[in-house]
């Protein structure tokens, strides 16, 4: 008999997907054995992720509602009959792989699998300092994938030696078999065993990659960093990724650059952006400063009177664009710095320079806008 997914979520059978999500949830944090280990709770447990396994699967849900089982032996058949039964009935998934593109349909079959195939694509994690980033480098770097076999060329079998075709298949890489079901006559096909799906085996397959054309290896290489890359971008190198099984295609490998903080600049976008402490002094009576950008050092005026929260910019002193010509801009951010302890000779002398500029007490200033400046005038205020 099948079992009752929906009950042991404890959703009903016109349940949405959120619906089943949540109820899953709920369960999942009331029966999990490191919240609750008692033997039956995790029995429990087990009930609610094969249901949700399940339900939250359209294709497996559609058994379900047409009262099979899908987790079952055979698909889960409403009759009698078991796996490789013939009987009246089989089991609902040869069913609907007969309509939903798991069966060879009426006697057509789908063909072996190949076994070359492309490889998978790699990416590796590449640390680069400031500097590096702006101008570009090429870096060496390290990769760990797997390589075409030389001893077989990527063919898997030991030298002298070949595949064969699959007894068992036939070289047709699937087994079909015909059944009966209240549908009518279904032909069902299922990938051989034998030969999982190729047509042929490997009797003697080569001894250093055991038949499947590739082996891992570690290899250097050199990555060519443009100038002007930023954190998180992806570089690729074509077809230097994974190779596929049986020597197919090798995949790309995607080189992601992190940028490791500076101690001097912040970089936005292409600006770089720095701090200078300017003491109290120097602001007021205004200097000449010398400031070290990336790749040179360049002269910057302190006009007398420059206040706190200033900012100098020196332009194309930034990072060089990736795409174009030209450069950012450096903005350098001035830190007017007022003096924490002073002697006795110099608190009077502020004081006697904050007596010749009236200075002796601080005045409020007005702040706000044009609704600032309306309420003061119906208040009467100037």
């Amino acid at each position: 008999m099948a079992k009752d997914y929906y009950g042991i979520l404890g959703v009903g059978r016109d349940a949405s997907d959120d619906d089943i999500k949540r109820a899953y949830r709920k369960l999942a944090r009331q029966y999990h054995p490191d919240v609750n280990p008692d033997g039956e709770a995790q029995e429990k447990f087990k009930d609610i992720n094969a249901a949700y396994e399940v339900l939250s699967d359209d294709r497996k849900r559609q058994i379900v509602d047409l009262g099979g089982d899908p987790l079952a032996p055979g698909g889960g058949g409403a009759g009698p009959g078991g796996p490789g039964d013939a009987g009246p009935f089989v089991g609902f998934q040869d069913i609907m792989d007969a309509f939903f593109g798991g069966a060879a349909g009426a006697g057509g079959g789908r063909g072996p699998r190949p076994r070359t195939r492309p490889g998978a694509d790699a990416i590796l994690r590449l640390e680069l300092d400031l500097p590096e980033t702006a101008f570009g480098v090429e870096a060496p770097i390290t990769v760990d994938t797997a390589v075409l076999c030389t001893t077989c060329s990527g063919a898997g079998t030991a030298a002298g030696t070949h595949p064969v075709t699959c007894e068992a298949c036939g070289g047709r890489g699937e087994v079909q078999s015909v059944q009966r079901t209240f549908l009518g006559q279904v032909v069902s096909a299922r990938p051989c065993t034998a030969c999982q799906g190729y047509g042929t085996t490997i009797p003697d397959p080569c001894p250093t990659c055991a038949g499947d054309g590739r082996v891992r290896t570690r290899r250097s290489l050199t990555v060519k960093i443009p100038a002007g890359v930023e954190d998180g971008m992806r570089i690729r190198l074509a077809q230097q990724g994974e190779v596929g099984p049986g020597g197919g295609t090798a995949g790309d490998l995607y080189v992601e650059i992190h940028e490791r903080p500076h101690d001097v600049f912040s970089r936005k976008g292409d600006d770089l952006h720095c701090r200078v402490a300017v003491p109290m002094t120097t602001a007021a009576l205004g200097t000449r400063l010398t400031i070290k950008t990336l790749d040179s050092e360049e002269p910057v005026d302190v006009k007398p009177g420059t206040q706190p929260g200033s900012m100098l910019r020196l332009r194309a002193r930034g990072v060089p664009h990736l795409r174009g010509t030209g450069r950012g801009d450096l903005y350098v951010h001035l830190d007017v710095r007022t003096p924490t302890k002073l002697d006795a000779d110099q608190e009077q002398m502020l004081r006697d320079f904050a007596h010749t500029r009236g200075e002796e007490v601080a005045e409020l200033t007005k702040q706000g806008g044009f609704f600032s400046r309306m309420r003061d005038a119906f208040n009467g205020h100037a």
